[in-house]
């Protein structure tokens, strides 16, 4: 399971010309799923999501998480964090799961990140989105399970 984190000022989903979905200052989690990824997998990935000491203090270190500072998460699925381009110029995407079991371990993820208390919005999963944000930093971190 992969998780590209990014710290926003804002951030939202578009589908279709309408706004799905808009958080203000926190965090957006664009999250892939690979065939081999677990439950335990994701209850990992959002314990470190949530507590990852991103934002600053009162002495501008990075000291507090988005749990700290009352943030909020907008979790994006994205099957191509997990694509290999590796060899060649095409990408391969045989590590992604399959849409089945992504969207549940996509939902199961969304679930514990919202165990901490965290406020969460989601894009639509297998769907065309048009995303927007502007980056608090920039700040933006990889981070796999």
């Amino acid at each position: 399971m992969k998780a590209l984190i990014q710290r926003v000022k804002q951030a939202s989903v578009t589908i279709d010309n309408e706004l799905y979905s808009k958080i203000g200052h926190g965090i957006l989690v664009f999250l892939g799923v690979e065939k081999s990824d677990t439950k335990e997998n994701a209850d990992k990935l959002a314990q470190k999501v949530v507590n990852l000491r991103i934002f600053e203090d009162e002495n501008d270190k990075m000291n507090l998480s988005v749990k700290d500072t009352n943030g909020e998460v907008l979790i994006v699925s994205q099957f191509t964090l997990c694509a290999d381009c590796k060899k060649g110029t095409r990408p391969s995407f045989d590590k992604v799961a399959y849409p089945d079991m992504a969207l549940e371990l996509y939902e199961y993820f969304i679930q514990s990140i919202e165990s901490y208390g965290m406020n969460v919005k989601t894009g639509k999963f297998r769907a065309m989105m048009d995303v927007e944000l502007i980056n608090d930093g920039p700040v933006t971190l990889w981070v796999e399970k």
